[in-house]
């Protein structure tokens, strides 16, 4: 990713929950520790004064007091992974991860405080409507997006099967905006697609949900079944996903050793091993990555950059190297935060990093691959 360029929230998919998103370490949680007041007492003390002699008294809403108190904390932090999220967002958040979800299916982000698309999903309502990737949603149902926090606009967008949504999208390339309505539908995810390109197998992974492992574990079986001489492994656009995903999917490829290690605020170190539990491959492979490739994809290259067991090419990865947790809090609302760090085998720092390819690409697209796999066939 260009570092002119800043995506100042978390990459997610508005058909998967929010806890998805970027969400290699995600967890939930619910105590909260005590902590020193110091600096409290004066918030406290703001606090009552604005209840006692602020001129609107009557109109002053506590709740929205509360939540501009918190949400000033969260930005001092200066932390675009921690965050406050509202019930309603909470309840989105901590939502399953199984893979079937209604909505229009895109990945989107926050670039310079405008909603962006990042992909549609295959055959997706998005997709089969004309959303392409590189576009601008500038309202949601004539609301402007500029006003919604990314937890607001993805509710926005999201709903029941069958309804309909309008959104006013700029496309890439494109002066005037056009309004186009979607109807959202039940989808069923895969996260693992895959097919053999002459002797050389191809295996794109989109995220990592609950059912990665399944899905890989099966289509591996299928490709070892035609001999294939190499793989070509995709994690374009893999904003991340379940941790200990994360690690199933790499125990394919590794037969021991550690995928990463985690450190706490405290300075802790965990180690997180590999657990082979199914088909094992040692195959040559290519890993392609690109400026959206995130938290658990960037764990993923950067194991088997380490370990030398595989050629990482395209562009420098997005660099989401943290572990986030999502706590309720006592009114229903929620805190993510961010918990700890994670490194590469080596000990590489991927927070704000990023992994370096091997080879850097200029190739996208079909082009990539096509790459990758005369890159396997030049080595065999």
């Amino acid at each position: 990713m260009s570092k002119t360029i800043r995506i100042t929230a978390i990459v997610l998919l508005l058909v998967v929950s929010l806890a998805f998103a970027f969400g290699a370490g995600c967890a939930l949680g619910y105590k909260t520790p005590p902590v020193p007041r110091q600096g409290f007492d004066t918030v406290a003390e703001v606090w009552n004064l604005i209840l006692q002699d602020y001129v609107d008294k009557d109109s002053l809403d506590t709740s929205l007091l509360s939540q501009g108190a918190i949400k000033g904390m969260l930005e001092a932090l200066d932390d675009p992974y921690t965050s406050y999220l509202d019930a309603e967002a909470y309840h989105l958040a901590s939502g399953n991860m199984e893979g079937k979800f209604e909505g229009i299916g895109a990945e989107v982000a926050v670039e310079d405080e405008q909603l962006m698309i990042i992909a549609p999903i295959a055959n997706s309502p998005a997709a089969k409507a004309g959303i392409r990737a590189g576009d601008k949603i500038i309202e949601v149902d004539g609301r402007p997006t500029s006003e919604m926090s990314l937890a607001e606009a993805v509710l926005n967008i999201r709903g029941l099967k069958g309804s309909p949504v309008k959104l006013l999208i700029l496309h890439q390339g494109e002066s005037e905006p056009v309004e186009i309505e979607i109807i959202r539908a039940e989808i069923e995810m895969s996260s693992v697609n895959y097919e053999m390109r002459g002797d050389i197998a191809y295996i794109g992974i989109t995220h990592f949900s609950q059912r990665t492992n399944e899905e890989l574990s099966h289509a591996l079986q299928l490709i070892i079944d035609e001999a294939p001489t190499g793989i070509v492994l995709d994690l374009r656009r893999n904003p991340g996903g379940i941790l200990q995903t994360v690690i199933d999917v790499t125990s394919h490829f590794l037969e021991d050793g550690v995928v990463g290690n985690v450190v706490d605020n405290q300075g802790n170190s965990s180690a997180l091993t590999v657990k082979s539990t199914g088909v094992v491959t040692d195959l040559p492979l290519v890993v392609l990555v690109n400026s959206y490739s995130a938290s658990g994809s960037e764990l993923l290259a950067g194991a088997l950059q380490d370990y030398a067991r595989a050629t990482i090419a395209g562009t420098q990865t997005y660099g989401k190297g943290s572990v986030n947790v999502l706590r309720q809090l006592g009114d229903g609302s929620g805190l993510r935060i961010t918990t700890a760090r994670w490194f590469t085998p080596s000990g590489r720092q991927i927070e704000g990093e990023g992994i370096e390819p091997d080879y850097e690409l200029k190739l996208e697209g079909e082009a990539a691959i096509q790459w990758a796999i005369d890159y396997l066939k030049s080595n065999e």
